[in-house]
């Protein structure tokens, strides 16, 4: 089992998934100042039935737990491989 990742506060890191353009350079973005965490794109829809860990004004975040092969949404920080990240509906882009 890996250690756990030293994250900043997550109001830090949706702010700062908030000031990309889209998700899609959020998520790089992130995967850049956050390596060597692992950031997923999802559809919020996708995730509709998963209390985000985190909400900015245009993203929703989620933590990721991994056993090396599948993945699953945590609320532990702890166990967090990842963050799995999607527009927040009726964002405005």
């Amino acid at each position: 089992m890996s250690q756990p990742l030293s994250l900043p506060p997550l109001s830090e890191i949706a702010a700062l998934a908030d000031t990309a353009g889209t998700v899609r350079e959020a998520a790089a973005l992130l995967r850049q100042r956050l390596a060597p965490l692992r950031v997923v794109v999802v559809d919020a829809f996708d995730m509709r039935a998963e209390t985000p860990a985190a909400r900015g004004s245009r993203r929703l975040l989620w933590f990721g737990a991994s056993d090396g092969h599948c993945w699953q949404v945590t609320q532990d920080m702890a166990q967090a491989a990842g963050l799995f990240l999607a527009d927040a509906p009726g964002a405005a882009a």
